[in-house]
């Protein structure tokens, strides 16, 4: 996890926490709000992380007013 930022691996632990059960849809509004972060750097984050995470598999799943993620363990 060396070549992620701070805030990157901030929102894969929670990522991580979130599908311990299984499968869970996000949107970077929710993250964002768990995390303190805003949703624009949630949303810029995740197609990066949905390209190198290991731990979860991150997959963009559907857009309506904003962009939904399926997130599954890895």
């Amino acid at each position: 996890m060396s070549d992620y930022t701070e805030d990157e691996r901030r929102i894969l632990a929670y990522l991580h926490d979130s599908v311990s059960r299984g499968q869970e849809y996000f949107r970077a509004k929710h993250i964002a709000e768990q995390l303190g972060l805003s949703s624009k750097e949630v949303g810029a984050r995740l197609p990066r992380l949905a390209e190198k995470s290991e731990g979860v598999r991150i997959e963009k799943w559907g857009r309506a007013k904003s962009t939904t993620w399926r997130v599954t363990p890895g």
